[in-house]
């Protein structure tokens, strides 16, 4: 990651389903929290088994999630989200995820997630 704090952009978070929720003062907030990062295609973003300790978006281009036991697992796109599990429930990676593509992604800290994103996945539960 650059030295310099890139902050994701309210209008990219907006496009985000699981984000649209959030109050515009609370989305602005997040955004000026949120570390927007492009990665070019290959890059791991997360590795199973290590410590999670942020949450992602995938803003643009496409992701591969694979686990180590049953091989890819899906293809993410812009708006989806992850890291949400290991965060979540304080526990390692779940899976890998590369870059497919070139992306660009935002993603925050746990103090961060506690704060603005974890009620939303409660949120999402309860529906």
């Amino acid at each position: 990651m650059s030295p310099r704090h890139v902050p994701a952009t309210v209008t990219e978070l907006s496009s985000v389903p699981l984000l649209a929720e959030l109050p515009g003062t609370r989305l602005t907030q997040l955004a000026t929290r949120m570390t927007r990062e492009e990665l070019g295609p290959g890059t791991p973003i997360v590795r199973e088994g290590e410590p999670g300790d942020r949450f992602y978006v995938l803003l643009s281009g496409m992701a591969q999630v694979v686990q180590r036991e049953l091989g890819q697992r899906r293809v993410l796109s812009p708006g989806d989200t992850f890291g949400e599990v290991a965060l979540a429930m304080d526990m390692p990676r779940t899976a890998s995820v590369h870059a497919v593509t070139p992306v660009v992604v935002a993603s925050c800290d746990r103090e961060t997630f506690d704060e603005f994103l974890r009620p939303l996945f409660a949120m999402e539960e309860d529906d």
